[in-house]
């Protein structure tokens, strides 16, 4: 899968970096970075807050608004393309990954194998339409950089938090990066007031509709705000094929990694800068999924577990939305946007065909 073979190797053109550690793995913060960090968590409390008034925004979402506002406020965006820089991009980069595997801890092998087999089968052919089909679509329309990348991850897994991922593994763009998230939560905010819409005229009950929304609609908090329209039944069947989505993350982004590993062996880059075949976070989001499978944890653990993932990838997005720059993407937001519709429209097609198909 030659993925990203159209772009000189970044091996050779990027500045030097710090060799990775054990210690340079985890997400300390220098103090330059302090700044940047409080501002974030400033804007999860604000971001928490409009959760609460309004339960139907979820709190990542309100998260990346909240990070691409600030970054045009004028007066604040001084603070976030100046001193809070730093610790926003930590926030975006570090926290990220942390969510990311504390987000293993919502799935088990259990879930996955409760699910059946067509159901199962289902699920792999929506990622699998939805990636290779924005990525070629993307490609063709010419967007820059990583965006085709990045926008079929985040379409055809788990929303921003599959593009973080994938863009630490890539070693993307930070706008790329950004852009793409933007796009991503636009999108997937905009189902949870559309799809409730179109239960009636297609004819779906509760459950059929909990299996669509799981298939289609792209972050986990946006499912929960759009499945629990039809109630608890819905909401149940929707939360585990959308966890069954989330354990692709990890072959998607190994498939991806040895692709990078290739084409930097193809254009003569050093061995020591490929990267691991399996990213140390990716590795922490598949231990967790064995963890929750034992069944030793007790729900206050899980439920702590929870919060702090949703903590910790709110403060993300919103070091991500923070570096959304609007004049730039507006030179290439019609493509995007067109994009993202024409994504949307292939995920939520193939979804449907596929919960008609396994009823």
């Amino acid at each position: 899968m030659a993925l990203l073979d159209r772009r000189p190797s970044r091996a050779s053109a990027a500045p030097p970096r710090r060799t990775p550690t054990p210690a340079s793995l985890l997400p300390v913060p220098a103090p330059g970075d302090l700044p940047g960090l409080a501002l974030a968590a400033l804007g999860v409390a604000v971001a928490w807050c409009v959760h609460l008034l309004v339960p139907a925004v979820p709190m990542l979402t309100a998260a990346v608004v909240l990070g691409l506002t600030a970054a045009h406020l004028p007066g604040a965006r001084e603070v976030v393309r100046g001193t809070a820089k730093a610790g926003l991009s930590f926030a975006g980069k570090r926290l990220m990954r942390v969510g990311i595997v504390l987000l293993g801890l919502k799935l088990s092998a259990g879930d996955v194998l409760g699910l059946g087999w067509a159901t199962v089968a289902m699920v792999l052919a929506v990622v699998a339409a939805t990636f290779f089909g924005t990525w070629w679509l993307g490609r063709r329309m010419g967007l820059p950089g990583d965006q085709p990348l990045l926008i079929a991850t985040g379409y055809s897994i788990c929303g921003a938090s599959a593009i973080g991922a994938m863009s630490e593994v890539n070693d993307s763009d930070e706008r790329d990066t950004a852009t793409s998230v933007a796009l991503v939560t636009l999108c997937g905010t905009l189902a949870i007031a559309v799809l409730p819409l179109l239960q009636g005229p297609l004819g779906l009950d509760a459950p059929e509709f909990g299996r669509w929304v799981g298939a289609s609609v792209h972050d986990v908090g946006q499912v929960v705000a759009t499945a629990q329209t039809a109630g608890p039944g819905a909401l149940g069947d929707a939360v585990l094929v959308k966890l069954m989505r989330v354990a692709l993350l990890a072959p998607l982004v190994a498939a991806v990694a040895l692709s990078v590993r290739a084409r930097r062996r193809t254009d003569g880059g050093a061995a020591g800068k490929r990267p691991p075949l399996v990213p140390l976070f990716v590795a922490g989001f598949l231990a967790m999924v064995l963890v929750r499978s034992t069944g030793w944890l007790p729900d206050g653990a899980l439920d702590a577990a929870g919060v702090g993932q949703e903590l910790l990838l709110a403060a993300a997005l919103f070091g991500l939305g923070s570096m959304v720059d609007l004049p730039r993407l507006s030179r290439t937001g019609g493509r995007v946007a067109a994009l993202g519709l024409c994504s949307w429209v292939v995920v939520a097609g193939v979804s449907y065909a596929g919960v008609l198909l396994t009823a």
